[in-house]
């Protein structure tokens, strides 16, 4: 028991020191991007009703979930995603007016996952929610605040992969296929099964150009000459008209310089089924997850009295700080703060000490010292606790100062 008290339960984990420090101020940075763009901050409960994140929302499996209960018996959840909670307060606070609503956000969520896949069970997010705006020019919006969002981490090399729902989702219904079948071909198709895909088609029994279309879709990846090849594959209207979305986008995305991080993934199926229109994940070298993912949303207002349509994303701190690290990319921080060090004597020139260097923006920590610790003990701690500087003030009110490089 005393042993365990010194331990954080599987799947969450401290985050001290220098790596807090550096995530501290990479998540300001961030903030400022999205603000740029004319977001608000919102905040929302760290906690809600089941009912918000439930089956009919299609987020998070319940067993993956947290749940408990309050005094009277409600079943409550903590969060495992943003973006119902943000749709619930938009739909109780803004909107009225018809015009779109720009929030932004950061704080945890939490997935009981299995412990076998290795993944954090906390983890801390940063995104945003453009809500009231089905134009593409929306679309090109969120895209490229993810693409400034990767540049101001210090990433260099990363691709944005974008996807169309409406695509898959008008051949299926064309193809008249069980919700099983559905559900078998999601899953080989995210998987990049081509062969198994081929398989489970063949015993559908359907027209050559809808068969053809739909063993394609493993394949259909890459520049934006992929979509020309998906126009190719269908006459479906509905599977047409997301290409030509996905093209205009595009165009726009030329005009914001970002189209260059940008790929295309018609094969790209999300386990969130409240997105209608594009989807997207953002990837770079070192890291085998996502770290941003997002899409179009246009349903989920309808589940809380208010339809809407949305779009938003999510960026993932733990991941983009592990890819910094494999990448062997420094995440800058603003490190000035000082360590004053000082016996009895020297107290009140090291107050005033103290006291200069906060006004002109400065940090600065007091440490009395004591005949125990040797000098060499004292900066031997402001090193390794990474103070910028060390100054030693003396009963004469002579000041040693050490500069650090970092």
């Amino acid at each position: 028991m005393i042993q365990r008290m010194f331990h954080t339960p599987e799947g969450v984990r401290d985050v001290y020191n220098g790596e807090c420090e550096k995530k501290q101020m990479l998540t300001g940075r961030l903030k400022d991007v999205v603000h740029s763009y004319g977001y608000c901050d919102i905040e929302t409960p760290t906690f809600e009703f089941f009912d918000v994140f439930s089956r009919e929302v299609g987020t998070t499996p319940s067993k993956d979930l947290y749940k408990f209960f309050d005094r009277e018996g409600n079943t409550l959840v903590l969060r495992p995603d943003f973006t119902p909670s943000i749709a619930r307060a938009a739909a109780k606070y803004f909107l009225e007016d018809g015009f779109p609503v720009r929030l932004c956000y950061q704080g945890s969520t939490f997935i009981n996952n299995s412990s076998y896949q290795g993944r954090l069970k906390e983890s801390t997010e940063m995104g945003v929610e453009l809500m009231g705006d089905a134009s593409i020019d929306a679309d090109a919006e969120i895209l490229t605040m993810t693409v400034e969002m990767l540049k101001k981490t210090g990433l260099k090399e990363f691709q944005i992969s974008v996807g169309q729902v409406d695509f898959f989702k008008s051949l299926i219904e064309e193809a008249k296929m069980t919700e099983e079948t559905v559900q078998e071909l999601r899953e080989l198709i995210s998987n990049k099964n081509h062969f198994g895909v081929e398989e489970l088609i063949a015993r559908q029994k359907l027209s050559p150009r809808l068969e053809q279309a739909f063993m394609k879709l493993p394949q259909l990846f890459g520049s934006a000459d992929i979509l020309e090849e998906a126009r190719s594959l269908t006459d479906n209207p509905r599977a047409l008209a997301a290409v030509a979305r996905l093209e205009k986008i595009y165009e726009i995305l030329k005009l914001y310089d970002a189209d260059r991080y940008i790929s295309f993934d018609l094969g790209m199926l999300s386990k969130y089924k409240y997105y209608t229109g594009i989807i997207f994940q953002g990837y770079t070298y070192g890291s085998g997850s996502p770290l941003v993912k997002g899409g179009r949303y246009d349903s989920l207002m309808g589940h809380f009295m208010r339809p809407a349509p949305a779009i938003g994303f999510a960026l993932v701190m733990e991941q983009v700080m592990s890819a910094l690290e494999r990448q062997n990319i420094a995440a800058e921080t603003k490190n000035k703060k000082a360590l004053i060090l000082y016996r009895e004597e020297a107290r009140e020139a090291a107050v005033n000490l103290a006291r200069q260097k906060r006004e002109t923006g400065t940090p600065a920590a007091c440490m009395v010292m004591d005949d125990i610790k040797s000098r060499e003990q004292y900066i031997e701690y402001g090193e390794k606790n990474h103070y910028a500087a060390i100054f030693l003030v003396e009963k004469d009110q002579k000041i040693t100062t050490i500069e650090r490089n970092k």
